[in-house]
C-alpha cells in the first residue's frame, strides 16, 4: 500500500532505502497537504507554502504528484489503485451469486480492510480528502477524471480475466461498464454517509457503509413510480 514506508512492495519484494525515502516524502506531502488544506482552505494554500512546510523542492513535489488536486485525493486514489491490484488475483465466490457486481463489491470491501490494516491513519486521511473534495470543485473534477480512467481499467481487467455470461461484443462492454459505474456510485454514497457520521472515522464503519449501499442496489433498480 502506498501509505506504508516499510516492508515489501506490491509484488512482495523488500523496499530499498531509496524507495522507503520516497514513500516517506510522499506520505509527508499527503499529511501536510490535508492538514493545511483543511485548516486554511484548498485555494489559499500555495504549492510554494506546501513544499516549504515539508522542506522539499517543487521538483520533488512534481516527481511525486502532478498537482495540488492529486495530492489532496491521494488517499482515495491509493484505495482504487490497490483495488485494481486486488482484482488481478480475485476470484468469484463459490455461492450462487457469482455476478460481476458481487466480485467487484467483495474485492472493494477486502481492499478497504487491507488498506486500514496496512496503515492505521488511512481512514482519517481518506475522510479528510472526501470532505475537501466536497468543498472544492477542482478537486472533485480531478477525482471524476481519475474515476473514469480507473473504471475503464477495471472493465478491461475483468474482460481479460473472466468469461462473462450473456451478451457478447459491444453490449458486453456496456453492461460491464454499467456494473462498475453502479459500484462506484454506491461507494460514493457510502463515503458521504460515513463522512457525515460524527463518530471517529474507522475503516470498519466505511466497510459497513459500503456493504449497506451495495445491498441497496437491487431495490433501487426496482423502484416503481406513479403519478401523485
Amino acid at each position: 500500500m502506498a501509505a506504508t514506508t516499510k516492508g515489501p512492495d506490491a509484488e512482495g519484494k523488500p523496499l530499498t532505502l531509496r524507495e522507503r525515502k520516497k514513500l516517506r516524502t510522499r506520505q509527508m506531502l499527503i499529511d501536510t497537504a490535508l492538514e493545511q488544506f483543511t485548516e486554511h482552505g484548498f485555494d489559499r494554500v500555495t504549492l510554494d507554502a506546501l513544499c516549504d512546510a515539508v522542506e522539499v523542492s517543487k521538483r520533488t513535489f512534481f516527481r511525486t504528484f502532478d498537482s495540488k488536486e492529486e495530492v489532496a485525493l491521494a488517499p482515495a486514489h491509493d484505495l482504487w489503485t490497490a483495488f485494481l491490484r486486488e482484482l488481478e488475483t480475485a476470484e468469484p465466490g463459490n455461492s450462487a451469486e457469482s455476478s460481476a457486481f458481487a466480485l467487484l463489491r467483495d474485492t472493494l470491501l477486502a481492499t478497504i480492510e487491507r488498506m486500514a490494516a496496512a496503515d492505521g491513519g488511512w481512514a482519517q486521511r481518506v475522510r479528510r480528502s472526501r470532505r475537501l473534495a466536497a468543498g472544492a470543485p477542482s478537486i472533485d473534477a480531478h477525482g471524476l477524471a481519475f474515476c473514469d480512467r480507473t473504471s475503464a481499467a477495471v472493465v478491461e481487467l475483468v474482460r481479460q480475466r473472466f468469461e462473462l455470461s450473456g451478451t457478447r461484443g459491444p453490449q458486453e462492454g456496456l453492461l460491464l461498464r454499467l456494473t462498475v459505474d453502479i459500484l462506484v456510485a454506491a461507494f460514493r454514497q457510502a463515503m458521504d454517509t460515513w463522512v457525515a457520521d460524527p463518530a471517529e472515522p474507522d475503516a470498519a464503519g466505511l466497510v459497513r457503509a459500503a456493504a449497506d449501499a451495495c445491498a441497496a442496489v437491487p431495490e433501487s433498480l426496482s423502484l416503481r413510480v406513479s403519478p401523485r
